[in-house]
């Protein structure tokens, strides 16, 4: 016969592993992205409808739910979507081109080297105004609590 001081024992050492089960499931998930050094040649181009798009990465940081890098290259007169907004903050650096950046209800035009940056939930596009393509790198990041809800945003961003 079992005595109750031993099935109190049993209770408790299955509590704690039932617990300690909750925690690892908590923690998994996606991997968290350890540094990496991306060379432009190595990542393949794909066309868009307005250029084209370099996909560095998307993933799970130490420190961020998600970040997200690409590039876009966006054709003479195109915009790469219509003026939108999201929960995620972003920054647009200007490699190449001539943009006219829209953000938070401000309009100018931008060379290489511009930098923009798009607050979280604030009205942005960009359009090149061109006679070459632009070329701009972005950087999206979502932290802790702000789920992502513009899921469109890759097509050709930002």
């Amino acid at each position: 016969m079992i005595a109750r001081r031993d099935l109190l024992l049993v209770c408790a050492v299955l509590s704690i592993g039932i617990g300690i089960g909750h925690v690892a499931t908590a923690h998994s998930g996606p991997p968290v992205q350890e540094s990496a050094l991306f060379d432009w040649g190595a990542i393949s181009a794909k066309p868009t409808g307005v250029g084209e798009l370099r996909q560095f990465m998307r993933g799970r940081t130490a420190t961020l739910d998600e970040l997200e890098i690409h590039a876009t290259t966006l054709n003479p007169g195109q915009t790469s979507h219509a003026p939108h907004k999201h929960p995620n903050e972003e920054l647009v650096i200007l490699a190449s081109g001539k943009l006219e950046a829209m953000s938070n209800g401000n309009t100018r035009q931008l060379g290489p080297g511009s930098v923009i940056f798009n607050a979280s939930n604030q009205l942005h596009s960009v359009r090149n105004v061109g006679d070459v393509p632009a070329t701009y790198h972005v950087i999206n990041w979502t932290s802790s609590g702000r789920a992502r809800s513009d899921t469109s945003s890759m097509k050709a961003s930002p």
